[in-house]
């Protein structure tokens, strides 16, 4: 069974307020070395698991390292919080790092208003071409795994009209989005020194593709989902993803061609999730029609059965996704909670009180 891993990002606000505020370095020293990791904006700082086969093992990791950053935050007069976007307005503040204020510096307003967090799922791979393999056969998928996640309607103190704002507002950065397959991992590595070569992007860590080859460790990685309201959201989203790159492992292995769809389909198929999450139609990979979400959700289930059966998830999957369905994703949430409250703050603690 491959292992796999979660890194979350996390907002981080006054808890009085519900207002970012640009203290990331001084939880960084409040967490010691190696809890917590800077992000691009000191509003927010990013939590990693540990690599690990059970999925059990998975959500008491995502509760650990929950715990370690809302400590920390604490100790420095705010909260972390699951919000992929900020829901009450903020002018963002650039990390002290030579790296990130050289992308703001270059990226301009897409990199001072990049103020969001993600989910990322990294799973095991055990060849570059395996990896590259797997890439050009989740393509189809990935867009899925955004309506389930979705967490973000607010932007800077108004609804956006989306379920996924984030996704929107990340699609900014020129490298950002879904990618057309490669064939080989000759071809992956070509295409990653022709974009380095145009001196756009400053380094291979800006190569932020739906998904990648990761430039840090052994593994395959899955960037496109929100940072979850629910730790059990986001053992979902992992699970899926681990049964995606497996299948198509396997698939690539027996030389099943990948699905040629084009990369403007993907596009599209992105921007629905991005709109609505679970509660409206998305396109179904199958026909590249539109769908009721559920039913494109049990498609994707169906597709990765074999894989989650053979790492006995296949039962924890159901539960999680009707459990999901049932809850509803953290945008449903916060707007509930904005209905309820009648203000952004409402929003913030709501998050707040799902995070562990």
């Amino acid at each position: 069974m491959r292992t796999l891993g979660v890194e979350e990002e996390f907002l981080l606000v006054d808890p009085d307020s519900g207002e970012p505020r640009a203290v990331g370095s001084t939880v960084l020293r409040r967490a010691g070395e190696g809890e917590l990791t800077a992000e691009l904006q000191a509003e927010q700082v990013e939590t990693a698991t540990d690599p690990v086969r059970d999925l059990g093992d998975l959500l008491g990791e995502i509760h650990v390292r929950r715990a370690e950053a809302a400590r920390a935050a604490r100790a420095a007069g705010v909260e972390a919080v699951p919000l992929a976007t900020p829901p009450v307005a903020a002018d963002a503040h650039v990390s002290p790092s030579p790296r990130y204020r050289a992308m703001v510096e270059r990226f301009g307003r897409t990199g001072r208003q990049q103020l969001t967090c993600a989910c990322h799922v990294h799973v095991a791979v055990d060849s570059a071409e395996e990896a590259v393999g797997a890439l050009d056969r989740i393509r189809p998928w990935l867009a899925v795994l955004i309506a389930l996640s979705v967490n973000s309607p607010f932007w800077s103190g108004a609804d956006t009209g989306y379920a996924g704002f984030r996704s929107q507002v990340w699609g900014r950065w020129p490298s950002a989005g879904p990618t057309g397959p490669y064939g080989s991992a000759a071809a992956y590595r070509e295409l990653t020194e022709a974009l380095l070569g145009t001196d756009t992007l400053l380094d291979e860590g800006m190569l932020y593709f739906d998904a990648r080859l990761s430039h840090q460790h052994p593994t395959l990685e899955v960037r496109v989902a929100d940072v979850c309201r629910e730790p059990a959201d986001a053992v979902l989203v992992a699970a899926l993803t681990r049964a995606l790159v497996e299948t198509a492992a396997r698939e690539w292995a027996v030389g099943v061609p990948a699905d040629p769809v084009r990369t403007e389909v993907l596009r599209l198929a992105a921007w629905r999730a991005s709109r609505s999450g679970l509660d409206d139609d998305l396109l179904d990979p199958r026909t590249w029609r539109p769908a009721p979400a559920a039913d494109v959700v049990r498609a994707l289930v169906d597709h990765v059965r074999p894989a989650l059966d053979d790492a006995g998830d296949l039962d924890t999957v159901g539960e999680l996704w009707h459990a999901l369905a049932a809850r509803r994703p953290g945008a449903t949430h916060q707007r509930r909670a904005f209905e309820k409250g009648g203000d952004l703050r409402a929003v913030v603690l709501d998050a707040l009180a799902a995070r562990d």
